[in-house]
């Protein structure tokens, strides 16, 4: 079962899930998608979080909004966690996340500590908490089928980019092709290269000036 929330409307139209035991989280972990951020009460248990964002956006762009709310639900589902103050709160890209086959279900660790950030979240708001679950939708979605539906998509439009890249690059080389060749026209077009029909005309006249001479 995946547990799926909306966020502050104002923030826009974005979705928040999460799994709802390990088991459930250990699958997120398997098919999360590039677009997804990961996030987990900071040395103590905790649901995992899953913040999915649009194409183009990464972890540095996610507003403060967006932030809390997260930050809030996972902590709101930490047993430890939901009865501290101060609470840090750590989130990272999905593709940052490391499963190692001796990890316990549900555990991960990090390819790269540098892209994990770290929030503090002072206490619980159960007004955020409150509007959270009034948008809770439970379905058990086939995680594998979005993954690779995702994975086509995503292979379908790095090919359409190197199509169109590929066209750029051919137009351009013809076109240097072309201002090439008429670079090219404009050097033999030059007037002192040229000759004029006055100039023909006057060596024609000294050409029969000369035979007549020689006679």
């Amino acid at each position: 079962m995946v547990l799926y929330f909306k966020a502050r409307p104002h923030a826009g139209d974005y979705t928040i899930y999460m799994g709802a035991d390990k088991y459930e989280n250990e699958e997120l972990i398997k098919y999360g998608l590039p677009e997804d951020v990961w996030f987990h009460v900071d040395k103590v248990s905790s649901a995992h979080v899953y913040l999915r964002l649009k194409k183009g956006e990464t972890i540095d762009t996610i507003s403060e909004g967006l932030l809390e709310d997260c930050a809030q639900l996972v902590k709101a589902h930490s047993i430890q966690g939901n009865k501290m103050n101060n609470v840090e709160v750590v989130y990272t890209p999905w593709s940052n996340l490391k499963k190692a086959p001796s990890m316990d279900v549900g555990q991960v660790g990090f390819h790269n500590p540098r892209m994990v950030r770290v929030l503090t979240v002072e206490k619980r708001v159960n007004e955020i908490i409150n509007r959270l679950n009034k948008t809770r939708v439970e379905r058990r979605p086939d995680l594998k089928a979005e993954k690779e539906a995702s994975n086509a998509a995503e292979k379908a439009e790095r090919k359409m980019q190197l199509k169109e890249k590929k066209r750029k690059e051919e137009m351009e080389r013809l076109e240097k092709e072309k201002w090439a060749e008429l670079r090219s026209y404009k050097g033999l077009m030059v007037a002192e290269k040229m000759t004029s029909n006055r100039q023909i005309a006057s060596a024609g006249r000294s050409m029969q000036e000369m035979e007549d001479e020689f006679v």
